[in-house]
């Protein structure tokens, strides 16, 4: 990277961000806040969690049994071999009700308990993986919509629990023995069924078994995507994830987290998905609003390479998250690798995010802050500006992995979460991995990388920028984790992008963040 002539490349440390619980309480670590002070709207909603669970009959039975667990204490793991001392990452789970300051139902709102596990081991190995994930798919979906239409009032969400094999075989890369593979009712080729796009048959039949490739081969996005027409929200876990005792060989390592950190991030994405916050950035700036755009080529049917969909994630200070699905057109470009809009897909997208922000708050943000992987072209920037007015103050970030640069300090551990490299005045390295003070350790495999941070477009101090890119990465509330490598607005683009095109959809265009993870 150039750095300005007239700029000395520094080193500075971004503290780490406080973050608010109940009573107004902050601390640094989910956690901590949590067993102290429980969730930051613990004087609101939601006071007893409606959930509803689906699964076999033995998924159903595990639930209940850790269900059960999650209603008192779980303590942490004791010391390793190798330690003297309990890690201090972890922190005991003192129940859902003392940590949440809300009803855990010792019962299901709803149970379907009776996915037939033979239907599902059949399915999966069908000899066309798209059928078979599709096929698979249905068994579950089919019967959530029709119990979700059949009651009065239906639950918050949905744990929706799998065998095993469901994730050993439900993913792209899965592949089943020819010994054990079965017949299945799909012959056409997945590039037949693109020739069928541009040259359909007289009668119809091929193109209806074609109609499978435009469903992604991966079982969690496309029972998601195939849930957001019904506005169903679920909770995917695996059989072995709830009783890993039922599975753990003797002598082997575990096969999951122990059991009072499953508890945090289960339990902690279950609140949220119910309606509850669990906790919000503490000290932040009134009026600000951030929103992260989501590419995804669309690669299943289309015979365009530059054909991709478009949405915009949009994060409040406050942890709130809502993704706005934009146009489908020519947003690749095969030359850079990347995606752009053209000036009225970006001036739309915006506009609608614009618009939400208004009716949540009765008025225009003061600060809008668009993160992307990419720079932006000038067509797609003009777009954004189109959309906004005064007294909106508009800033394009860029926010990229950095994998040629490594920073090293004395010691066992690597260097501080927080630390920065600031190379120019609108750009600098920062370490978001890295030893945290708070768990005492680095939870990270080996030596960490930076990301990059730029003020691409429009003006705002760089330091600024980096507090909130901080901030930013500790408001997933898909687990009770210290921290993610990147900001929220950054870290969900591909789980949503993927979900957004792994079933055809007509769903509303714009849903809470909470359908797609």
């Amino acid at each position: 990277m150039m750095n300005s002539p007239r700029f000395q490349p520094r080193v500075v440390h971004v503290p780490e961000p406080l973050i608010e619980f109940g009573m107004g309480q902050t601390l640094t670590y989910p956690r901590d806040g949590l067993f102290l002070y429980g969730p930051v709207d613990a004087a609101g909603q939601p006071a007893v969690i409606r959930y509803g669970v689906i699964g076999t009959a033995e998924g159903v039975r595990r639930f209940r049994e850790w269900s059960q667990t999650v209603r008192k204490m779980i303590d942490i793991p004791p010391p390793g071999p190798r330690s003297r001392s309990v890690e201090p990452q972890h922190v005991t789970f003192p129940g859902f009700e003392e940590a949440f300051r809300a009803s855990w139902p010792s019962e299901p709102a709803a149970i379907i308990g009776d996915i037939n596990p033979a239907q599902i081991d059949r399915a999966l190995h069908l000899d066309n993986h798209f059928e078979a994930v599709k096929r698979t798919v249905e068994l579950y979906v089919l019967r959530l919509v029709a119990e979700v239409n059949r009651l009065e009032n239906p639950p918050a969400f949905w744990f929706v629990i799998v065998p095993d094999v469901v994730y050993e075989l439900g993913r792209p890369q899965s592949v089943v023995k020819k010994s054990e593979r079965i017949v299945g009712s799909v012959r056409v080729s997945r590039g037949r069924a693109r020739d069928l796009v541009a040259s359909p048959t007289l009668f119809g039949d091929e193109e209806r078994e074609a109609e499978v490739y435009q469903y992604a081969p991966n079982f969690r996005r496309q029972l998601k995507a195939r849930l957001l027409k019904e506005k169903v929200v679920t909770q995917l876990a695996r059989e072995s994830t709830l009783t890993p005792h039922e599975f753990q060989r003797p002598g082997a390592p575990p096969i999951v987290q122990d059991a009072a950190t499953v508890a945090w991030n289960m339990c902690t994405t279950a609140y949220y998905k119910a309606g509850g916050r669990p906790w919000q950035l503490a000290n932040v700036r009134p009026g600000v609003c951030y929103v992260g755009l989501v590419y995804k080529r669309i690669d299943q049917l289309s015979t365009d390479v530059r054909h991709a969909c478009c949405a915009a994630q949009m994060f409040l200070t406050n942890g709130d998250g809502i993704v706005f699905r934009g146009a489908l057109g020519p947003w690749f470009q095969p030359d850079t690798k990347q995606f752009h809009l053209d000036r009225n897909a970006a001036r739309n997208l915006i506009s609608m995010v614009i618009s939400e922000y208004r009716s949540i708050h009765g008025a225009a943000p003061t600060e809008l802050f668009v993160h992307a992987k990419a720079r932006f072209s000038d067509d797609e920037w003009f777009g954004f500006t189109d959309a906004i007015e005064a007294p909106t103050k508009l800033v394009g970030i860029q926010v990229s992995h950095a994998n040629d640069l490594k920073l090293f300090r004395p010691g066992a551990y690597p260097t501080i979460r927080g630390t920065a490299l600031q190379v120019s005045e609108r750009s600098a390295y920062l370490w978001t991995s890295g030893f945290v003070p708070r768990i005492d350790t680095y939870m990270g495999p080996e030596t960490p990388n930076p990301i990059l941070v730029r003020v691409i477009r429009g003006h705002c101090p760089i330091e600024t920028v980096l507090t909130d890119i901080m901030g930013l990465t500790k408001i997933n509330f898909n687990s009770c984790a210290n921290n993610d490598r990147l900001p929220v607005t950054i870290t969900f683009a591909d789980d949503v992008g993927d979900v957004l095109v792994s079933a055809p959809t007509d769903s509303e265009p714009r849903l809470p963040f909470k359908f797609y993870i």
